[in-house]
Formats: C-alpha cells, sequence, structure tokens
C-alpha cells in the first residue's frame, strides 16, 4: 500500500471520530506503530492501538456476537474504518504493546480536539530508509493469512509451536457437503446463507474424506453427535477465533482443531489444522 493511501485511511477515521456517536464515544485513545509510523513508503497495513471503554451495548454485542462465531470488535471496527482495509486495529494492547519494546505514537486522546490528531498525523514523515515492519509473533501457517489471525492468537499459536506441543499448518478447504445425517443435522444451526454453515460443511466433509469419526468432534462449542455429557472429545472446530482461547484446554484431552480463520460466503476458506505434538509441554491451564 502507498503511503499516500495509508495516510488517507488515517483521516478517513479521524473524520469519523470527530463526527462522533456510538460507539466512538467510548473512544479513549488513539496509537500508531509499525512501519507507518517510522515513516516507510510502502506498508503493508497501518497498525493501529484503540482504547476504549464499554457500556452495556457494546458488552450485549460482544457476547452475542461470540455466541455465534462473528468478529467481537465488528461494531468498533466498522465505526473507525468503515469499510475499507488497510488499518490493523488492536484493541486495548497499549500495555503490552510496550512491555514488549513496541514503540507507540499517539495520535488522539480524549478531551483533545481531532485537529490536534490531524496535525501529529502529519508530523510523522516519510522515511525513505524505512522499510516494512516485520510481522512479531510469525510462523509459517500464518504466511499470507497473518492479517486475519490477531496478535494475541499469534502469541499463543506461536508458543505451542516453540514448545513443540503442536503443529499448525494451513490447509485450503474445497467447498463441499458432508453425507453423514448428524452431520447435516448439525449445520441446520445455521441458514443456508451463513459463511459459518458453509465452513463448517467444508470441514465436516473433510473429516468425512480423512475417515475420522464424528462422534468425538466439537463443532463450534456443540458434540455433532450426542451431548456433552458423553462426547468423549477429540476433534474442535472453530471460527474465526470465537473460542481460541479454549483451544489450548481441548487440546490436553483431544487430539486436534481446525480454525476457519475467516469464515466468508465465497472466498477462500483458509484453515489452521493446530495437532497436538507433545500434550505435556501444553502451557498449564488457567
Amino acid at each position: 500500500m502507498k503511503r499516500e493511501r495509508a495516510t488517507t485511511l488515517l483521516n478517513d477515521m479521524l473524520d469519523r471520530l470527530e463526527e462522533g456517536g456510538w460507539p466512538l464515544d467510548l473512544v479513549d485513545e488513539i496509537l500508531v506503530f509499525g512501519s507507518y509510523a517510522r515513516g516507510a513508503l510502502n506498508p503493508s497495513d497501518v497498525d493501529l492501538v484503540v482504547e476504549h471503554r464499554t457500556d452495556d451495548r457494546l458488552t450485549s454485542e460482544f457476547l452475542h456476537a461470540l455466541s455465534y462465531g462473528r468478529d467481537p470488535s465488528a461494531s468498533m471496527k466498522r465505526a473507525l474504518k468503515g469499510n475499507s482495509r488497510g488499518l490493523q486495529i488492536h484493541f486495548r494492547e497499549r500495555k503490552t504493546l510496550e512491555a514488549e519494546g513496541f514503540e507507540l505514537t499517539l495520535l488522539w486522546t480524549r478531551g483533545e480536539p481531532v485537529d490536534t490528531a490531524r496535525t501529529r498525523l502529519a508530523a510523522i514523515t516519510p522515511d525513505p530508509e524505512a522499510g516494512r515492519a516485520p510481522r512479531d509473533h510469525m510462523i509459517e501457517a500464518f504466511d499470507g493469512i497473518d492479517r486475519w489471525v490477531p496478535r494475541p492468537v499469534r502469541i499463543d499459536l506461536t508458543d505451542l509451536v516453540d514448545r513443540k506441543a503442536a503443529t499448525i499448518r494451513q490447509l485450503q478447504l474445497p467447498d463441499a457437503e458432508p453425507a453423514h445425517p448428524a452431520a447435516l443435522e448439525a449445520l441446520t444451526r445455521w441458514s443456508d446463507t451463513s459463511p459459518l454453515r458453509r465452513a463448517a460443511a467444508a470441514v465436516l466433509a473433510h473429516l468425512e474424506a480423512t475417515s475420522r469419526p464424528l462422534d468425538s468432534v466439537y463443532l463450534h462449542g456443540e458434540p455433532v453427535i450426542g451431548s456433552r455429557s458423553d462426547t468423549a472429545w477429540q476433534t474442535g472446530i472453530g471460527f474465526g477465533w470465537s473460542h481460541y482461547r479454549g483451544i489450548s484446554h481441548h487440546l490436553q484431552e483431544g487430539t486436534d482443531w481446525f480454525e476457519v480463520v475467516r469464515p466468508t460466503r465465497t472466498q477462500r476458506l483458509h484453515t489452521l489444522h493446530i495437532t497436538v505434538q507433545d500434550r505435556s509441554a501444553l502451557p498449564t491451564r488457567r
């Protein structure tokens, strides 16, 4: 992405912030870091930290999104960047990034006029010597899809690989329908046009094609066959990281996990297959 385009995206975001309204009135601080902040002429994207408060409405939307496998930060992201791509927003991660040594540049803080942010933005000058900032916490399996793997997730999964507790590989699953009646019944949780149904069908069909038993599969938090109490868990299936905090916990008992990182209606079904390598090396449950 050209630097001029990146600057336009940031100014558009500041215009939205100035217009205000919910949930932008919950934003406390915006900071920029990475290659754009260092002056790169062709940043891959613009990394931002957004610190914000919550209210009952945002909390409710967050929980509802998690329940349906959607992005829990979608409302705030949409309010800040509209439908544009190129802004990578890290919510409430200032302390973590600073502790890891990242240099953050303040763009705006609550109580200031937005024109102050525009002045600060203009002061971030181009530097022909500044290249793209390398992605931290990267493994081969993230190649080409890291924009859809949030940084906290990259940290956790990279840790699993570094510990040699698990192996992770990237799959491109084709559109397919499972044949097993229980699998077809499980898909009725979603409408025929739902991206989650498409993703679930592709993974279940993959399991069938590799002769994996469905009576030990948890699909988006629910067993495909049987109930929670009588199912011996082996394989987990998740969408859009809505259950990612439970992956290490599940691997303590099961064998593997399929994560469709970005369920969509028509685009490629990028999937990470996480397989236990050494259960004793898994992080201790918290």
